[in-house]
């Protein structure tokens, strides 16, 4: 068993769990190849409607575990610093890519500390719900830096560019309720709620057809970069186009008018 647990929390729920509780969660490299595979496997998986992102115990994740990383097994022997670092960062690049390309929309259930590539993980996703003893930490300055995996592409289209300047230059904590309050997280609920609301997240969101979803959440991601309005508006005709043929939106349609819970074939 890996550091990374798969469950099924609800029907059409995968629920993947950072489990190294003992170390905040702290990331290792095997753990970063691990959740690669997993959201990998995600993207094609059927039965799968909502991607769940938690951790264990009493932190979501404290970033990248300095003391007890292990080596990247995807990198050769013998590189030189700038060769192995960006083969290193290249690789774990992909997880912020992967989240946003998924079909299925990824909710975050932070339920303590997000600090580091544990911030970049919890604003990568589409939604996040956090603890209300939850916080963030900029831990990234710990490495000479202020930013990685995505992190100045994404804070300052969730907070606006002076909040982003000032969390990301500073590097000074947020808690939950104050990033509720700027939009850095959906929503702040009571620690003992976190996993309740985000199942009723999840299950508010599959009450929609597949295919709506996932062209929905494409075109959303896609149009933050639209270079105008009419490109937008061209995405999202080409998205309704598809979506509207299928007989999941039919569905969809009849469940509304009958007022019944809708059954999707993926048809």
């Amino acid at each position: 068993m890996g550091d990374i647990l798969r469950d099924t929390p609800a029907e059409g729920v995968c629920r993947l769990t950072l489990n190294r509780p003992d170390a905040l969660n702290s990331l290792t490299f095997s753990m970063y190849a691990e959740l690669i595979d997993h959201l990998e496997a995600v993207r094609y998986d059927h039965d799968v409607r909502v991607v769940l992102l938690t951790g264990a115990g009493r932190a979501f994740c404290a970033g990248h575990d300095i003391r007890a990383a292990g080596q990247p097994e995807w990198v050769a022997e013998g590189l030189g610093k700038a060769q192995y670092q960006r083969r290193v960062m290249d690789r774990l690049g992909q997880i912020p890519v992967l989240m946003r390309a998924l079909p299925q929309p990824v909710v975050c259930a932070m339920n303590g500390v997000a600090a580091g590539a544990g911030y970049a993980l919890a604003i990568a996703a589409d939604m996040t719900l956090a603890a209300r003893s939850a916080r963030f930490v900029n831990a990234f300055h710990n490495a000479g830096t202020g930013h990685e995996l995505g992190f100045s592409y994404m804070l300052p289209r969730l907070v606006g560019m002076q909040r982003a300047a000032e969390l990301m230059l500073t590097g000074r904590q947020v808690m939950a309720e104050e990033a509720e309050r700027i939009g850095l997280v959906l929503r702040c609920v009571e620690d003992g709620q976190l996993m309740d609301e985000a199942l009723k997240l999840a299950d508010a969101v599959m009450v929609n057809s597949p295919i709506g979803i996932a062209v929905t959440k494409s075109s959303m991601w896609l149009n933050a970069a639209a270079p105008s309005l009419e490109a937008a508006i061209e995405m999202e005709n080409r998205a309704i186009f598809m979506s509207q043929s299928t007989a999941d939106t039919a569905e969809k349609r009849a469940a509304f008018v009958e007022k019944r819970r809708p059954s999707f074939t993926g048809q």
